[in-house]
């Protein structure tokens, strides 16, 4: 595997927690830590094998940390290291955007992401 170096601190901020879950499971991790299977339910789509494998490029990341409990029957808790909850705070902000445009988000999406002319997504009220 060939490294890269990065261009910009957002295209090295992507690189590490891109994809559709590892916000989530960062956002849901920023409420406390969580066990696999509460993790499991609370990540609503996520299949179990591939929150594994989000889950162990995050450790892998230093953003999550995998503490295992030696008893019968085994507890694993996940948790944000003091690295994850900085970039959940980064977050936070993208997270309020999201929000706020929540109904002209889902407005592009239910049209298959029709553009106008000129490459502005459909009007739809401006907040």
């Amino acid at each position: 595997m060939q490294k890269r170096s990065y261009t910009c601190g957002l295209d090295a901020a992507i690189d590490v927690m891109g994809g559709k879950w590892k916000g989530l499971i960062l956002f849901w991790l920023g409420e406390g830590p969580l066990r696999f299977g509460e993790l499991r339910r609370t990540v609503a789509g996520i299949s179990e094998r591939m929150l594994i494998l989000q889950l162990r490029e995050l450790e892998a990341s230093g953003l999550v940390h995998r503490e295992v409990h030696h008893q019968v029957p085994p507890k694993v808790e996940y948790s944000l290291t003091a690295f994850g909850r900085s970039l959940v705070t980064a977050l936070v902000p993208l997270g309020e955007w999201g929000e706020e445009h929540l109904e002209r988000l889902e407005a592009i999406r239910e049209s298959g992401g029709a553009a106008e002319p000129g490459g502005r997504p459909p009007a739809a009220a401006d907040s």
